[in-house]
């Protein structure tokens, strides 16, 4: 492959291009949203099993495990491009993925791991999560889905029966999202996944690269959040991820500007709503409406979706932690957010490949004579 000169080629002059007013142009971008249809399909399965599943879990003697059940409902996103015959199939292992991420964590959590060793296996769940979603092509949304339940099972579990039980609530509302997604896949677009969202399988040894500068990413942010007092250090994790598992070192950094601004929106508007104090009723119809919401317009931009998946999230972990939310937790999220993405950003450029950059410089040249014709 020939690449521009070295100078060009450097970390230093990436860091350069990364900085420049280009990515926030890029980042505040409209983009036409490849399969819409099956898109807002996917957040509306997710919606619907939600408010089947979420109220019969609230009615049940086993309300306080209405937060994990809403941790099943997320398998849904999943597949959406994928053909006829695949989605059930996807759909299917990421409900044991989904179901095995909150077993594995919250047994961990059982056995009285101390936090710093679980923060520790939190990054290695990270970078095995990753590959696993890139090899078995999951499709959108990604690693995150499963990471974001890894680090709400995280904390401290009084017994192995409590165990079972998040287990059981996640996998049963998994199970039914996925009864819904096949009952509803006729409406489902059934062209193949657009190109521009199914990109070609890299080498092992860049997808190595991925993983490791994932679990680094995740185990700096995490600890790093950990050290200054942060008591939900997993979601820094997730930020660093979020903006690392980018195909390109311009879309990681088109990803840190809208993620952080996307969760800042985000979670002043959820600070806002639980100063309300609203009944869990309202919440499960809120987190309903942001999760068809969210996968209506992510597709047109990521910082938009970050203002409704915030409050979705947090309004989750609420459900889930109800000791946790407050504003407190508002804050937090903006933190570790931050620290996530600036971790994020900084080792995409220090563990970019030589093809990494090239790229990068190609895309900024094309950028540049863009705007110089405007």
């Amino acid at each position: 492959m020939n690449h521009p000169t070295d100078e060009k080629t450097s970390r230093l002059h990436a860091t350069r291009h990364l900085l420049h007013p280009h990515r926030i142009r890029e980042s505040v971008a409209l983009a036409p949203q490849p399969g819409k249809r099956n898109s807002a399909l996917a957040g509306l399965q997710v919606a619907i099993t939600a408010l089947i599943a979420l109220p019969l879990i609230q009615l049940s003697p086993f309300s306080h495990l209405i937060g994990f059940a809403s941790l099943g409902t997320l398998v849904a996103l999943f597949g959406r491009f994928a053909p006829q015959a695949r989605r059930g199939w996807i759909v299917f292992l990421c409900l044991v993925t989904q179901t095995l991420t909150v077993f594995t964590m919250s047994l961990v959590a059982w056995a009285g791991t101390p936090l710093e060793l679980q923060l520790i296996l939190l990054a290695l769940l990270c970078g095995l999560l990753f590959h696993l979603v890139t090899i078995a092509d999951f499709g959108p949304p990604g690693a995150l889905i499963f990471i974001f339940a890894a680090s709400v099972s995280m904390g401290s579990v009084d017994s192995f029966d409590q165990v079972l039980q998040r287990t059981a609530a996640t996998g049963t509302a998994a199970a039914l999202a996925w009864v819904i997604c096949m009952l509803t896949e006729a409406f489902r677009h059934r062209n193949p996944e657009p190109a521009e969202t199914n990109p070609p399988r890299r080498p092992t040894s860049h997808q190595m690269i991925a993983v490791s500068r994932i679990i680094a990413g995740a185990a700096i942010a995490a600890f790093t959040v950990y050290a200054i007092g942060a008591q939900h250090a997993g979601w820094a994790a997730m930020g660093a991820v979020a903006v690392l598992q980018g195909a390109h070192l311009h879309i990681n950094m088109s990803r840190a500007l809208q993620r952080t601004v996307g969760n800042l929106v985000g979670a002043v508007l959820v600070g806002l709503l639980l100063t309300a104090e609203p009944s869990v009723w309202t919440i499960i119809v809120l987190v309903a409406l942001l999760s068809f919401g969210t996968e209506a317009i992510i597709g047109s931009n990521y910082g938009l979706g970050q203002i409704l998946v915030t409050p979705m999230a947090l309004l989750m972990m609420y459900l889930a932690v109800p000791d946790a939310a407050g504003a407190d937790m508002v804050q937090e999220r903006i933190l570790d957010t931050l620290v996530g993405a600036f971790i994020g950003v900084i080792l995409s450029v220090v563990f970019s490949t030589l093809d990494d950059r090239a790229y990068l410089a190609r895309h900024h040249e094309s950028r540049a004579r863009q705007h110089h014709h405007l």
